[in-house]
């Protein structure tokens, strides 16, 4: 049997996006041939959507090349860590000057979780103008909100009843939550984002925790992923078994192709069992990323 990329419906925006999203964070410092190579890799397999950031390093800049050939193929996200409007403001046109674009499909206002940035980013002059505006002279479609840690769930709650957001993102994976509190948010986001057609994107799919201080191998993400094939399988699909989810693949590429294989034979309905995911944190050491107090990991 041939697997295929599964697909659905991303949101409101109405993109038939790929349920693996690319994470362009993965390009950080790559040589230019590693970061095309890396990109065809994830679209020979059915990736249809990329994922990136104003602060991934030179992510933006080495994705251009691809596009300029490519750009109608796939839909673009990228994100403004800026809070206040001048600030965004800029930073939306630096990315479409780095990425070589016109048009960026959506911006995503970055890992808002701070309340003090959170009061800046929807008080007068703040960031949420810029990208309102950037949406009404056509420089982007859609607007989001990103966000990491424990609150995040519940902030997000908080952003789209100030602003009608077109997409989320959070952390989501099975050792988060045993965190019945998380849960709950989680729950009541997702419910929320089904009830406005909110796209839902989940990050730390395969995240194993934080790396052991003793560690001196090459880290290719701040946290250490899981790195054995059934486990990734297992996470992976405990994403994707659930509707309306999409998966941003992990910033070290090496564990591409084991997270693309993961969701081409993943589907719907199909999740791990609980005994399975609890054996793989027990058995493989998985610890929650996050705890209350940490807003500031990415």
């Amino acid at each position: 049997m041939t697997l295929t990329m599964p697909t659905a419906r991303f949101g409101r925006t109405g993109h038939e996006s790929s349920r693996v999203i690319f994470g362009a964070a993965a390009l950080g410092e790559m040589s230019p041939h590693r970061a095309l190579a890396t990109i065809e890799a994830a679209v020979a397999a059915g990736v249809n959507h990329l994922d990136t950031a104003h602060s991934y390093g030179r992510a933006e800049d080495l994705m251009a090349p691809w596009l300029a050939e490519h750009r109608q193929e796939v839909f673009l996200a990228t994100k403004t860590g800026e809070r206040t409007a001048d600030a965004a403001w800029a930073g939306v046109n630096d990315s479409l000057r780095r990425m070589g674009v016109d048009q960026i499909d959506l911006i995503q206002l970055h890992n808002l979780a701070d309340e003090d940035e959170w009061r800046t980013v929807f008080s007068p002059g703040g960031a949420i103008e810029a990208v309102v505006r950037a949406r009404d002279e056509g420089l982007v479609r859609f607007i989001g909100v990103t966000g990491h840690g424990m609150s995040i769930p519940a902030m997000h709650l908080r952003s789209l009843a100030e602003f009608d957001f077109d997409t989320v993102l959070f952390p989501y994976n099975r050792s988060l939550l045993t965190d019945s509190r998380y849960a709950d948010e989680v729950e009541e986001l997702v419910s929320l984002c089904a009830s406005r057609d909110v796209a839902v994107q989940t990050i730390k799919s395969i995240a194993k925790g934080r790396w052991d201080e003793s560690y001196e191998g090459p880290r290719y993400s701040w946290y250490e992923p899981l790195r054995d094939p059934a486990a990734i399988d297992r996470a992976v699909r405990f994403v994707l078994g659930r509707d309306r989810l999409f998966l941003n693949s992990t910033s070290d590429a090496t564990l591409l192709p084991a997270v693309l294989e993961a969701a081409q034979s993943a589907r719907v309905g199909d999740v791990p069992t609980d005994d399975e995911l609890l054996s793989d944190i027990a058995h493989q050491g998985i610890t929650p990323l996050f705890d209350r107090g940490d807003l500031a990991a990415i």
